[in-house]
């Protein structure tokens, strides 16, 4: 196995930087054993939640009952991958994000005719690899949750920390001693298949494991070493962090750093699915017909994978409660797998309760409530809560087709091709996001405070050009491949 810690692109990493990368790696190893030489069997199982939508199959590694993802009602069928079709979508399970984006890769992948196979690395429970990454993402989890509550925690540690240190070559350094761990769930994978990391680690695991094709899905707008694969080629969703990765831009202080080279990096544009980028111009004119003709304003609200956002939401709700009674918007709150956010809700705004219809743990029901908003009418307010992490998050995608306005810090949904209102960051590499959107006129700046939050909202319920211009945006956007990232990656994966 090549040491990718000791050179990054060709840049030395300095010995003390490695010397505590390789400590990383011994504290895990000491602390939940070092796997490597075990033979993990290997088993397929359709995804019982958007196994039907996506196509989606669970890759199931180790012990069965140690699966998160497996599921005890149904059959393993003794299916063997399909190298010539079959694609790995790698992710973790941290926040919604990397499952998202997870998401948009499969969706692409079933509509070029290819079978995704989904390999949660923080789903395997007798893996090390698991524990490493489960020990790392409850850290990462605590530090979102507390940096929504600390204005001087999120100032001087968290905004910082996602900032510039995840942008440091040494953090890359420690990141891939750590992932020489989590290469075993890898072993018994034909290694011809192609794997999309939509997290680096799985991408830096695939590498480590000898697989020979491996496209790091890079989620961010801010270039940093955190998101390096060497070994893989790197797929970004914007020019801006093009140029910062190419170049290693301040990823070792002022020092001008090697570049990476041509053939491993490549702009995509956005990652969103197949069946959001396939509907953008009919989505757009309905947003555009029901502003119009004066129909209700639909504003998505969605909580993160931190669940962090409730105060915001409060208020975003108090404000629009006069309009909503008057039929002249209404809401969708998405509180993903949260539900404590929900009724924290309603005891803060009692009189939400009478215009609320809850859509919980009924998946079937709640596939038929998205698709009939599509074309049918919307009042009130609809509170959505799924226990399964699958449909927390794909709620939300499949309730953007019916959507006016999403409302949602600056992640991976700033990418998505709906008009958005941007809502506080959670981290400083999230704003890049914002940034980007509003330049290219699909969403607002960031809203960094309440009543900034609360001036946007206003503006989209009384103003018709700030809709109708982002819908034009849109469809113009699309026009220009901005939204076909996706594909892209799907492209890169398979090309032989």
């Amino acid at each position: 196995m090549q040491d990718r810690a000791k050179v990054i692109f060709g840049n030395a990493i300095e010995k003390a930087a490695y010397k505590k990368a390789c400590k990383s790696k011994k504290k895990y190893a000491g602390k939940f054993g070092d796997d490597s030489e075990k033979n993990y069997p290997v088993a397929i199982q359709k995804n019982a939640y958007i196994g039907d939508l996506l196509d989606v199959r669970n890759v199931l590694v180790g012990s069965l009952e140690t699966n998160a993802h497996y599921d005890k009602n149904a059959s393993i069928p003794m299916e063997e991958f399909d190298v010539k079709k079959g694609i790995i979508v790698g992710n973790i399970r941290m926040g919604f994000g990397h499952y998202r984006i997870s998401m948009a890769i499969a969706s692409a992948a079933k509509s070029m005719g290819y079978i995704p196979y989904w390999m949660d690395l923080n789903s395997y429970g007798e893996t090390t690899c698991t524990k490493v990454i489960s020990a790392q993402n409850d850290l990462y989890s605590l530090g979102s949750r507390l940096s929504s509550k600390s204005a001087l925690f999120n100032r001087f540690i968290w905004e910082p920390l996602n900032y510039e240190g995840f942008r440091k070559l040494s953090y890359n350094a420690g990141d891939q001693k750590n992932a020489e761990l989590m290469a075993a769930v890898f072993k018994n994978i034909p290694k011809d298949i192609p794997v999309v990391g939509t997290h680096v680690w799985p991408a830096q695991a695939a590498v480590h494991a000898g697989m020979k094709r491996v496209v790091n899905a890079i989620p961010d707008n801010w270039p940093m070493a955190l998101h390096f694969a060497e070994g893989s080629v790197h797929a970004v969703q914007t020019h801006q962090a093009y140029q910062g990765y190419r170049i290693l831009n301040g990823m070792n202080g002022e020092k001008v750093l090697n570049p990476m080279p041509e053939d491993s990096l490549v702009y995509t544009g956005h990652y969103v699915d197949h069946e959001l980028v396939s509907n953008i111009e009919a989505d757009c004119e309905a947003r555009k017909e029901r502003k119009a003709h004066g129909k209700p304003m639909r504003f998505l609200l969605t909580i993160g994978g931190a669940g962090a956002q409730k105060e915001i939401f409060a208020a975003i709700i108090k404000n629009l409660l006069p309009v909503i009674k008057l039929k002249v918007a209404a809401l969708y709150i998405n509180v993903g797998d949260y539900k404590n956010v929900w009724y924290d809700l309603l005891k803060e705004i009692p009189e939400m309760k009478e215009l609320s219809t809850e859509h919980f743990d009924d998946w079937t029901e709640m596939q038929k409530f998205a698709s009939d908003a599509v074309t049918g009418e919307v009042t009130g307010i609809h509170g959505f809560y799924h226990q399964n992490i699958f449909e927390a998050v794909y709620a939300t995608n499949l309730l953007i087709r019916s959507a006016d306005v999403l409302v949602t810090k600056p992640s991976e949904l700033a990418f998505y091709p709906i008009p958005k209102l941007f809502i506080k960051r959670v981290g400083g590499h999230e704003k890049w996001g914002a940034i980007h959107s509003a330049e290219i006129g699909d969403g607002t700046l960031e809203c960094q405070d309440i009543p900034h939050v609360l001036q946007m909202i206003n503006l989209f319920v009384s103003d018709h050009r700030l809709l109708n211009d982002m819908c034009d945006n849109i469809i113009a956007n699309k026009k220009a491949g901005i939204y076909d990232g996706a594909y892209k990656v799907v492209e890169l994966a398979t090309r032989r």
